[in-house]
């Protein structure tokens, strides 16, 4: 079976239910930090209509994810965003406003602000995520090293907000679930918001706990074995880019093609940042 179809990630989701899971979106969680649980999260950042198509299929078996859309034309489509949210997923702004100020954080903030005020027409936001931007120089989370998200009655950043030292993280970054030395940010390590830097520099020095104990899967079967193995953590946080997954043989594979590209001019990236 060809992975990232919809077709596997149907599989991936009926295996991880078959055992019980319980799902929660980023802003349940945060409810519930302690409970077993799944956090679906997906990075809307193009082609919204393939977000929407997870949306639909959690929603027919009734579990709900969480939804970060960018604040550009590829991306936020009010339609979907707004029919998403219907079916009762929760939405979050995937920021990228460190990038698109090219470092002026002062413009930057005014900037999230705008766009923040521009989602909040549409539906209720209370998570945003940042948006990795492998190609600019510029870390959106730095935002955040003077100004602080939750005076704007936002309570969660996952990157900030969660302990990896409990919760494992499955991204599909580098179209593939061990892509890590493909990513430039898409990781665990790296957080620079002041009050969580010492347990954040911890959990970039060595390996976390959870993460210790990894099977460092490469492809959703391989997940999905695990999960019938019953060898999964209880606490995972699942990172999707719906863009990347298709049933259809010529976008496949385009986005294999592609993303194949991309992680060879991120891999030279990752090695200068070393």
């Amino acid at each position: 079976m060809r992975d990232f179809t919809i077709e596997i990630y149907q599989k991936l989701i009926n295996s991880l239910l078959s055992k019980n899971n319980a799902f929660y979106t980023f802003n349940d969680y945060l409810d519930f930090p302690e409970k077993p649980s799944i956090i679906l999260r997906h990075d809307a950042e193009r082609l919204p209509e393939n977000s929407l198509l997870f949306a639909q299929i959690q929603s027919g078996l009734g579990i709900k994810g969480s939804y970060y859309f960018r604040a550009v034309p590829q991306s936020f489509n009010s339609e979907i965003i707004k029919e998403i949210a219907s079916l009762g997923h929760e939405i979050g702004y995937h920021y990228e406003t460190m990038d698109t100020c090219k470092g002026n954080i002062d413009k930057a903030y005014n900037e999230f602000y705008k766009n923040l005020k521009k989602f909040r027409k549409l539906v209720p936001i209370s998570t945003i995520c940042m948006h990795g931007s492998p190609l600019s120089k510029y870390d959106n989370r730095d935002i955040w090293e003077k100004y602080d998200y939750k005076e704007l009655g936002l309570i969660g950043e996952p990157y900030f907000d969660i302990d990896f030292n409990e919760v494992l993280y499955l991204t599909d970054t580098g179209r593939r679930w061990d892509g890590e030395r493909f990513s430039v940010r898409d990781k665990i390590a790296g957080s620079r918001r002041p009050e969580v830097r010492s347990r954040q520099s911890e959990v970039g020095s060595q390996k976390s706990a959870v993460t210790s104990r990894q099977q460092y899967f490469h492809s959703t079967a391989d997940i999905i074995r695990a999960a019938e193995e019953n060898t999964l953590p209880q606490k995972i946080m699942f990172t999707f880019h719906p863009q990347r997954w298709t049933n259809k043989s010529l976008p496949w594979i385009k986005e294999l093609l592609w993303q194949n590209l991309k992680n060879q001019v991120k891999r030279v990236l990752v090695r200068r940042g070393d």
